[in-house]
């Protein structure tokens, strides 16, 4: 079993790194409000949009069901595809990219154990005839992925691939696509059930960047060969760790708690800095977990604010030679949180060979294990002797029982912020505006799309003056 994830936050702290820190007695002080905060999400735990906080106990039938459905997907078919976005697109992408060999799709069938994963996640035109480049429909499955069924992303493709699987295989094109959305309402359910899909459900209290712990993101995980079991077992141990309001036992809300006052002292970005390539696209999933939730102008008591804090996607050591420069001598607005790993899945020997050049030669008999490490820790060193404030969650190693107490610990964090924020943390009226405004473009009749139509033409004209070329 692995161990516990850790969180150093020593140099988050002013008597560590200096007076840009946060003191042991604002922490003190927030101490009521961390009570209040915790209390609010346990009131709420199972209600509402809520429901992910029991992901983690309740889905022992579907979980059976996920694995019996994987292996007829892996002995059925050559390729995977995801039809999905948002949240229906980053968790499954950043699990398969933690707990899959880093070239999955280029190893040969013997060795993958399953078929090859896309996840397309745009609908830039040439990716969609690129992904048709690659694979045969003929023998690819395709999971659509949308609780409305009203996301035009996932459903243009959804028309697209209906279209050429129906010219592939004729009449046999619904072995070839399976449906996850919600149970009780909206257009993919209804489209499923007049087709005769197989069909997964997304529970109702379950937005899209909450969703990975459901069929969400089960389901390619068990395709692939991942240990969906062990996911869930190692968000439940988070949860276990997240039930009391002692922030010294309750990691998730001792990191609310930090972030909270960061926002409040001005550090208004949040970089993720993993090092290690495996939980590089966990950034891309932090950043809309973060930024969807958090990013709000109105309190649940209707106070006007503008909250949130930017998430900035980046890699060690990749980045150090490309935004560390910002980050140890520009603006005090940002916290870096390092995700490092203690047992690397593979050791990567440095032999001799250069004894003329010291510097070169020096590296003979080490390893890159030792190597990245030692990048870590001077990345680290850099931002302290600047006075930067920097976390660092060790995992002993990147496993199914880590990366599942990874995405809970971050659902929690988040859910204890906006508490604290006083914000609704679960819904993202920014992104219909968005949404909206699009099918109005694209000419859509509907009462409320009309209506946008008209109010975007209220938009000043553009100016020639202001465009070059």
């Amino acid at each position: 079993m692995s161990q516990p994830i850790k969180l150093d936050i020593n140099n988050m702290m002013a008597d560590i790194i200096g007076a840009r820190g946060i003191t042991p007695t604002a922490l003190e002080e927030l101490t009521p409000a961390l009570s209040k905060a915790h209390a609010a999400v346990q009131l709420k735990r199972g209600q509402g949009m809520q429901g992910w906080m029991d992901l983690p106990y309740n889905q022992d039938e579907v979980v059976a069901r996920i694995e019996a459905t994987a292996a007829r997907v892996r002995e059925q078919f050559d390729a995977f595809v995801v039809l999905g976005i948002g949240g229906s697109a980053l968790g499954p992408a950043a699990v398969h990219q933690a707990l899959c060999h880093l070239h999955y799709n280029e190893l040969p069938k013997e060795k993958r154990g399953g078929p090859r994963l896309y996840i397309e996640d745009n609908i830039d035109p040439e990716r969609m005839a690129a992904l048709l480049d690659v694979i045969d429909p003929a023998t690819t499955c395709f999971n659509v992925i949308t609780k409305s069924g009203g996301t035009a992303e996932t459903m243009s493709q959804y028309l697209i691939v209906l279209d050429v699987l129906k010219k592939a295989v004729g009449d046999d094109y619904k072995r070839h696509i399976i449906a996850t959305t919600s149970q009780s309402r909206g257009f993919l359910i209804q489209i499923a059930q007049r087709e005769g899909y197989e069909t997964f459900y997304i529970p109702d209290g379950v937005g899209g960047r909450f969703s990975e712990l459901c069929p969400v993101g089960l389901l390619a995980a068990a395709v692939c060969g991942i240990d969906i079991r062990g996911l869930l077992e190692g968000a439940k141990a988070m949860d276990q760790r997240c039930k009391g309001q002692d922030i010294w036992e309750n990691p998730a809300l001792l990191e609310a708690g930090l972030m909270y006052l960061s926002m409040k002292w001005g550090a208004n970005i949040s970089v993720m800095m993993p090092y290690a390539d495996s939980l590089k696209l966990m950034s891309d999933w932090y950043a809309q977990l973060w930024a969807e939730s958090l990013g709000k102008n109105v309190t649940l008591s209707g106070e006007r604010v503008n909250v949130g804090q930017t998430p900035v996607k980046t890699l060690g050591v990749t980045d150090q030679h490309s935004q560390l420069q910002l980050y140890t001598e520009g603006p005090y607005d940002k916290v870096l949180t390092f995700l490092k790993v203690e047992n690397f899945r593979a050791t990567t020997p440095i032999p001799h060979g250069v004894e003329d050049i010291d510097t070169i030669a020096f590296l003979g008999g080490k390893s890159h294990n030792q190597l990245i490490e030692a990048e870590r820790q001077g990345t680290e060193y850099a931002l302290y002797r600047s006075g930067r404030m920097s976390q660092t969650i060790t995992l002993d190693q990147v496993d199914a029982h880590t990366v599942g107490q990874l995405l809970y610990f971050f659902e929690m964090v988040t859910a204890y912020t906006g508490a604290l924020l006083n914000i609704d943390t679960f819904n993202q009226p920014g992104v219909e505006e968005s949404k909206v405004a699009a099918y109005a473009v694209m000419g859509y009749e509907s009462e409320k799309h009309n209506a946008k139509r008209e109010e975007m033409k209220t938009k000043p004209a553009s100016k020639a003056s202001y465009i070059l070329g």
